[in-house]
């Protein structure tokens, strides 16, 4: 009994590991809120809501969707994932993206950090035309969450 114990205890510590927040992100991530999409159609800006961003909070960002020449891309459907690569997981929510009235602007909305560390956020852009994808990097700190 006392073995079974040990190893239950084991892999108890080993599953917290890979919840706790790793502290250290790779040293040249990029945290650019403007990029261009892997293949080099679309040029994809974020905005998130105010800084700093706090976890276990709902946030509604902004998202615009350019040609690479800059012009408005209207009528897209984009797909949010994302999630912590140093912990393998995703979101706790299910964000989604939807239109605004300006071409080419689009409101992400249900978007949740819970917990501190580095984030991906990963959009699949969708057109009539084509599909490309882009990846954003988030290091969420929240001094109010130590």
């Amino acid at each position: 009994m006392r073995e079974v114990r040990a190893v239950a205890a084991m892999l108890c510590a080993a599953a917290l590991a890979g919840c706790l927040p790793h502290s250290n992100p790779p040293a040249n991530l990029n945290l650019s809120l403007s990029r261009p999409t892997d293949q080099g159609r679309y040029v994809i800006e974020i905005e998130p809501p105010a800084e700093p961003l706090r976890v276990n909070r709902m946030h509604t960002w902004r998202v615009a969707v350019r040609t690479a020449a800059g012009e408005p891309v209207p009528h897209a459907t984009i797909a949010v994932s994302g999630g912590m690569p140093q912990h393998g997981h995703g979101f706790p929510t299910q964000p989604r993206v939807s239109p605004l009235p300006e071409a080419g602007s689009y409101v992400l909305e249900g978007m949740k950090f819970s917990m501190t560390g580095w984030w991906e956020i990963k959009l699949a852009i969708q057109t009539a035309d084509a599909a490309d994808n882009v990846t954003f990097n988030r290091v969420i700190t929240d001094p109010a969450a130590r």
